[in-house]
């Protein structure tokens, strides 16, 4: 929850629009200014103050106690200028808050956390629970001192500067090591194993560990919660890697189960019992078969997504001496590589979506077209590595990102306009399988923007057709254009001409003729939404086909379309548009 504070009408006009916006997130707090920040700062997760920064200061001063719980707290100034991330930058969320609270009020976000004004990730913000020195190895970071980056397990991690070693699988020593002769080098380890943290060693836990669990009816929390607390512990396993409980569907709601996972802040994953059942364990069992129609529980469960049986079924212990309630087993899940298949949009940077440039910074790797990547470098991450080509090599660049992901990195392989629309999305997916996670970034196509600038072309059924026959033959084409034709759909048409391919964009205007007036109004866009972009409506009879290139999208109306006020549009034909003539 968002506490939402202020004490002027400037400043409460700015904090309704907030919880306008933030209708299940918010909460405002009215009464004395002392009074609403000390019940905010124990009552929220963060807060956002529209008063002086000094005042701010002086009130939340005595309520910090340390950055893991406090929350974070952004502050607001009266006219709305400046969104200051004040407490909490990192740990808080403020930092993200003040970004956030900016752009929904149109305020400069102001964020002083040393790794972020330099665009190097904080090292508890790369969404792994973290200990150790974090300030230590931070400021080596920036400082550019030599860091080891030692991985226990192969995760996706995000870009990290140069200075950073690249990770080696390697044996993560459980205890730190002595060196009396000189100091210890700056790392950054990442395991699911038990160890505490060195001087100058800050350790990355991933969420690698799924712990399944089979409980009686009735079993207590606390005898689950000790059963895996013991089996982790006894294995060398850090519980801050436990990413999930797993267990047979007709335990989802069992209170003990339920409970225990709660305490350890981690969901409940379920599975049929059929689907357990064809699951190979080691201590399969008839008790579990009569009772929940599976031979296997605990390990079934934790094996179901795959990975590395660490400690086999084990049953919990009752100081009464009574029956065992309660089983688990923990298993390393492989880890994943993943790939964002990311649309740039049309070129303008305030096209490009927050989801994309979130995508980018997020990616260890880069794969692109290496105009595209110049569009968009400045957005990456330090020590983001590039693999940028040239036009022609898509199946390359798709092969690329796809192995890059399978060697474990986070992958953005970008497009331009939406990476699913004649882009990258495509060769990817095909060249991908289900050994890696695959996320896609919609992005504004390039029909999308010349429609906006042309008026509203597309208002009814449309269809986008590349006249591109590099991988369609042209008799397709031909096929596809007519049916448009004789549907009487707005075509827009990407790829319309080349220099070595002139012929193509009149043979399709001829085939829409022989269905659509002469008049017909016809958009032409070229560099849609760029410094360098133009656009100009004209008819059907009326283009010149030798005035457009690749870089233009051509767009012909159906047999509604009109041009008004200058601008194309297509009726949707709703009935009181109609009645109102």
């Amino acid at each position: 929850m968002i506490g939402l504070i202020s004490a002027t009408a400037a400043g409460a006009a700015a904090r309704d629009r907030l919880a306008a916006a933030w209708p299940t997130r918010a909460r405002v707090y009215d009464g004395s200014v002392g009074d609403a920040v000390r019940r905010a700062f124990g009552e929220c997760d963060q807060v956002v103050c529209f008063l002086a920064t000094g005042a701010v200061v002086r009130l939340v001063a005595p309520l910090l106690s340390d950055k893991e719980s406090d929350p974070g707290v952004v502050c607001v100034d009266e006219a709305g200028r400046f969104a200051v991330s004040l407490v909490g930058g990192h740990g808080g969320g403020a930092n993200e808050l003040a970004r956030e609270v900016g752009e929904l009020l149109g305020a400069e976000p102001v964020v002083t956390t040393a790794t972020d004004s330099v665009g190097v990730p904080g090292l508890d913000t790369l969404g792994f629970p973290v200990e150790g020195d974090v300030a230590g190895v931070s400021r080596a970071m920036l400082d550019g001192e030599p860091i080891a980056l030692e991985a226990s397990v192969r995760w996706p991690l995000p870009a990290l500067p140069s200075n950073v070693g690249s990770p080696a699988l390697e044996a993560v020593p459980t205890r730190p090591a002595q060196r009396d002769d000189c100091p210890q080098q700056y790392r950054i380890t990442l395991t699911d194993l038990a160890l505490e943290p060195a001087a100058r060693q800050v350790v990355l836990r991933p969420p690698s560990l799924v712990v399944g669990v089979g409980a009686s009816k009735g079993a207590p929390v606390d005898e689950v919660l000790g059963l895996v607390q013991d089996a982790l512990r006894d294995a060398g396993l850090s519980a801050r890697s436990v990413a999930e409980f797993a267990t047979v569907d007709a335990k989802a709601e069992e209170p003990g189960i339920v409970g225990a996972a709660e305490r350890l802040g981690v969901p409940v994953v379920t599975y049929g019992a059929g689907e357990l059942a064809g699951v190979e364990v080691p201590n399969p069992s008839d008790a579990p078969l009569a009772a929940v129609g599976t031979p296997s529980v605990a390990e079934a469960a934790a094996l179901a997504g795959g990975g590395e049986l660490l400690v086999p079924k084990r049953k919990s212990v009752r100081a009464d001496g009574q029956p065992a309630m309660a089983t688990c087993a923990v298993v390393r899940r492989v880890a994943r590589g993943r790939l964002a298949v990311v649309g740039l949009g049309p070129g303008a940077r305030d096209l490009l979506t927050p989801r994309a440039k979130a995508e980018l910074r997020r990616a260890s790797v880069l794969v692109g077209l290496d105009q595209y990547v110049d569009q968009i470098r400045d957005l990456l991450r330090p020590g983001t590595r590039v693999l940028e080509s040239g036009l022609g090599a898509e199946e390359e660049r798709a092969r690329t990102a796809v192995a890059e992901a399978r060697r474990g990195q986070a992958v953005a392989l970008i497009g331009s306009g939406d990476a699913g629309v004649y882009a990258m999305a495509s060769p990817a997916l095909a060249e991908a399988s289900d050994d890696i996670d695959v996320v896609g970034v919609p992005g504004v196509t390039a029909a999308l923007a010349a429609a906006a600038i042309l008026g509203a072309p597309l208002g009814h059924d449309h269809v986008s057709i590349s006249l591109s026959d590099l991988h369609t033959p042209w008799e397709v084409i031909e096929r596809r254009v007519r049916a448009a034709a004789e549907a009487d759909i707005v075509v827009t048409f990407y790829n319309p001409r080349s220099r070595g391919r002139d012929w193509q964009l009149p043979k399709a205007l001829a085939i829409l003729g022989e269905h659509r007036e002469p008049t017909t109004p016809v958009g032409v866009v070229r560099n849609a939404s760029r410094p360098d972009g133009s656009s100009r409506l004209t008819t059907l009879s009326g283009l010149d086909p030798a005035t457009v290139d690749m870089m233009t999208v051509v767009t012909v109306g159906n047999t509604a379309t009109r041009e008004i006020a200058g601008r194309m549009v297509t009726p949707r034909g709703y009935r009181w548009q109609e009645e109102a003539k």
